[in-house]
């Protein structure tokens, strides 16, 4: 197998682990425009492979590129079987394009429904060359959906499809009891972009930030809030319609957080219109990246419910995961939650368990019993239960 990589984040970095220790591994690449940015990732990702795994992996190599110069793109993915796109999702369509001219299976961790949407138009194009591109393989988008097709797909006769997935510190500090666990500029689009559900059948768009609502978890958790955001749902409002009645994403934090956002949002400080030649969105972004990064670590929360019928009884099958930060590996509870699945998605894309061609969803797609078997390979623990109505 040989691999590329685009994005040395944290999320770039972890895939690019993940890749590097799979059997049949021969090489993996990493790409990223900043210089000084890809040596630290390059010497990062070498030591901790050399110590976890020192009996052998994939050899790592590094690639100053910027994914902006399209023309280039094609002759960076030519010779490898599959590209993981960890980058910013404004580029996910031009890789798309890319990969299959170049022949190149594709992932990525999306996050923007209007991209995926476009990447989707070029099905026909990726399944004449023999490529397969399935966009929207991180947490929400992604692992969380995947557990949603699965539960329906078990039941059979599903009515409900409800998914809760929040990113959040270990140790939250008020007043907004947030850590940053991914890009600022992706968290904002979340909280901005419209949210695809089902309500009766029927897909439609509801507004992020609204429609709160509290759920517990274990201690030390316990009381926290949910509200609509973008992305998280990807193509299941879609792909499910006729399926399931009703279908939603929320995404969970401390209670108090969605407030506060909503306040901002009111005043104008998620908008991209200028104020005095000052962008207020990105005056925002910048001072989320400077007071909500800290060392603190993390976890990550999952709970997907279907209800419906299964051996005739009606209830609920519900996934839970709480992933906590790794010291061995020191990648966070966010980043083994989005790069570990969708580096198995890559995985099973270069070696052939994913045999469907085209751009297509993940729920239609990747096999999602071999998928859930492969995440949880990967030590992410998925508890599962049945609770009767």
């Amino acid at each position: 197998m040989r691999a590329i990589v685009l994005g040395t984040g944290r999320m770039g970095r972890a895939a690019a682990w993940d890749l590097a220790r799979q059997p049949r591994a021969e090489r993996v690449c990493i790409v990223d425009r900043d210089a000084e940015a890809l040596r630290v990732a390059e010497r990062e990702l070498g030591a901790l492979l050399a110590r976890t795994d020192p009996r052998g992996h994939a050899r790592i190599e590094a690639r100053v590129q910027d994914l902006a110069d399209t023309a280039s793109l094609p002759g960076l993915l030519r010779g490898f079987d599959v590209v993981l796109s960890a980058a910013d999702y404004r580029f996910h369509e031009a890789v798309t394009r890319a990969a299959i001219e170049a022949g190149c299976h594709m992932c990525d961790l999306g996050g923007n429904v209007f991209v995926v949407e476009k990447q989707l138009a070029l099905h026909e194009a990726a399944a004449a060359r023999g490529v397969t591109v399935v966009p929207d393989c991180g947490l929400a988008p992604g692992l969380a959906g995947l557990l949603a097709a699965w539960g329906v797909e078990r039941l059979g006769s599903a009515e409900t499809v409800a998914m809760r997935v929040g990113g959040l510190p270990a140790h939250p500090k008020p007043p907004l009891n947030y850590k940053l666990v991914f890009s600022a500029r992706g968290l904002v689009n979340e909280y901005l972009e419209p949210s695809e559900a089902l309500r009766d059948g029927q897909i439609v768009r509801l507004p992020s930030l609204t429609d709160v609502e509290t759920l517990e978890f274990p201690a030390p958790f316990g009381t926290l809030e949910a509200f609509n955001t973008s992305g998280g749902a990807s193509t299941l409002p879609r792909t499910l319609a006729g399926k399931v009645r009703d279908l939603d994403y929320k995404t969970i934090r401390y209670p108090g957080h969605c407030a506060a956002f909503a306040a901002m949002h009111a005043l104008g400080l998620l908008s991209d219109t200028p104020v005095d030649g000052i962008s207020p969105r990105a005056l925002t972004e910048k001072l989320i990246l400077r007071h909500l990064s800290d060392d603190d670590t993390d976890v990550a929360l999952v709970r997907v419910t279907v209800t419906g019928r299964r051996d005739g009884r009606r209830g609920r099958l519900v996934f839970e995961i709480v992933d906590r930060h790794s010291d061995e590996t020191g990648h966070s509870a966010m980043a083994r939650t989005t790069a570990y699945p969708a580096a198995a998605i890559a995985h099973m894309l270069a070696t052939g368990v994913v045999e469907k061609r085209g751009v297509l969803p993940g729920e239609l797609a990747v096999p999602l019993a071999a998928f859930v078997a492969a995440v949880r390979a990967r030590g992410i623990e998925i508890d599962e239960r049945w609770q009767d109505a």
